[in-house]
This record gives C-alpha cells, sequence and structure tokens, in this order.
C-alpha cells in the first residue's frame, strides 16, 4: 500500500513566500538569506542537521521572532511584521517542538482554545471532525496531560486546526514516536491535508516518513539552504550527503536510505 503523497496536479500561486529571510542573534546567523514558497495543495518538509535553522525559521514564519533582513508573505500578504497572534490570524497555525497543552483542560477545551485565540466563534461541527480524524473522540473529556505522548501529540495538531489555517507549521511532529506511530501520523496528516486544503510545512528527522510524505523537500545547513527538490532529488544531493554523514563517510548512504523508503511505500 503506498502512503506518498500525490503530487499536486495544477501549479498554484504560492500560499506561503519566505524571501531572503535572515535572522542574527549578536552577529550570530541562525538564518541566512533563506526562501521557499509552498503551493496551497504541498506538503513540504524541512530537514537539516541539528542547529541548522530548521526551528527558527517556522519562528520566524510565526512571528514568534521578527526577521532581522527579508520578508514573509501568506497569499500575497506580509506578514513578518506582524505579531504572533497576528500572524495566525492571517491563516498560519503551528505546533511545537516541545508539547504546549493545558494539561488541566479537556481536550476539548485544549482543541476550542485554538480556535478562540484565532478570532473563531462558530466553530462546532469543524472542530468535532478534526477530533474524529485524529482519533481523539473517545478522548475529547479526558484532561489532556492525563493522555500517552503520542495523543497528546494530535491535540497539539488538532488546536493548531482548529482555527482553520491556510498554512499548517509541523515541527517535529513524530518525535518520540516508534515506527507503527509515525506511519499512523503520516495517514492522518495526509488526511486532513487532503480535507481541509491547507498547505503544509513540516520539520522532521524522521527522513523515512518525509521521503513518503511531502512533494518536496528543503534542505537546511548552517542557516542556508543546500538544496531544494523532490525527496528522490534532494537524498542524492552531494552537498545534502555531506551535510548528513561528512565526506569521510560513504556519499551513497543517504541515497541508499531514501531509496529503502521508497521501496517501503509502494
Amino acid at each position: 500500500m503506498s502512503f506518498r503523497s500525490p503530487a499536486p496536479a495544477v501549479q498554484s500561486p504560492p500560499r506561503l513566500t519566505v524571501e531572503h529571510v535572515s535572522k542574527r542573534f549578536r552577529g550570530l546567523a541562525a538564518l541566512d538569506d533563506v526562501s521557499l514558497t509552498i503551493a496551497p495543495d504541498e506538503i513540504v518538509g524541512l530537514i537539516g542537521p541539528n542547529g541548522s535553522g530548521k526551528t527558527t525559521l517556522l519562528n520566524v514564519i510565526s512571528g514568534v521572532l521578527p526577521p532581522t533582513d527579508g520578508t514573509v508573505r501568506v497569499d500575497g500578504e506580509v506578514v513578518s511584521t506582524l505579531p504572533p497572534f497576528r500572524v495566525a490570524r492571517h491563516g498560519v497555525g503551528r505546533t511545537f517542538q516541545q508539547i504546549r497543552l493545558f494539561p488541566e483542560l479537556t481536550v476539548a477545551e485544549n482543541v476550542e482554545f485554538g480556535a478562540v485565540a484565532r478570532g473563531r466563534r462558530q466553530v462546532g461541527a469543524m472542530l468535532s471532525h478534526i477530533v474524529e480524524v485524529l482519533e481523539l473522540s473517545d478522548e475529547s473529556d479526558l484532561p489532556a496531560g492525563t493522555l500517552s505522548y503520542g495523543h497528546q501529540r494530535r491535540v497539539e495538531i488538532a488546536r493548531a486546526l482548529a482555527g482553520a489555517p491556510t498554512v499548517l507549521l509541523l515541527d517535529e511532529p513524530a518525535a518520540g514516536m516508534n515506527e507503527e506511530e509515525s506511519d499512523h501520523l503520516l495517514r492522518l496528516i495526509q488526511t486532513l491535508h487532503a480535507e481541509l486544503s491547507c498547505a503544509v510545512l513540516i520539520v522532521e528527522h524522521d527522513l523515512h516518513l518525509m521521503m513518503r510524505l511531502c512533494h518536496r523537500l528543503y534542505v537546511l545547513a548552517g542557516g542556508r539552504v543546500i538544496s531544494e527538490g523532490s525527496p528522490a532529488h534532494v537524498t542524492a544531493d552531494p552537498a545534502v550527503i555531506d551535510a548528513y554523514v561528512g565526506r569521510r563517510r560513504s556519499q551513497g548512504s543517504l541515497a541508499r536510505a531514501g531509496s529503502a523508503s521508497t521501496e517501503r511505500c509502494v
């Protein structure tokens, strides 16, 4: 059975545009002239070694950090000068590396908070559908803090979707999951992407998951984009292989990993 997301059929205007974004902290460049685009019907992956700037880029896109240089646009409108709550109301939802739920509130209340925080009120049917698709209906009245780690991850995704974002940013949603849990999460993300029609930018270290989930990948290293394209193209790129495994290791190793992912999904 194939898990690979179908390629978008028609080239659409970008939903998210990042143009020449840099972010410096006291002279240290965490991001250096980063540009990327995501169409409305795309799932795009952001990969790279630890410390390459992936989460910093999500923080800039979502308004948590202002860029030192460059511009972020959602549907053509500049959002990089806005605070996070205004960026969210322009259609950007996100999750975080570290789970940030309200543990005493129920699952349903956590999800509802995501809608209210983005200025939405009449959301009952939509929230019920999101909870159902993420397979949280049986836990909707339980305190979020009592759920397993994997289920709390799903609650975070549900809360991010509650505001009906047009751009969804996922920061390592499969972190801490085993292979079976990652596969299940992949299918849920694909279902939600298809049903809710939101562009997705996902940061994840699980290359197997990214190969099967994403239409395109961007690779960051040292705060710069070093490669972009289809998963097969990126995993065969010598610059990417070097960034991941170094010149002293076999330069075919990352490509073989990508091939193994492709074989596993058909």
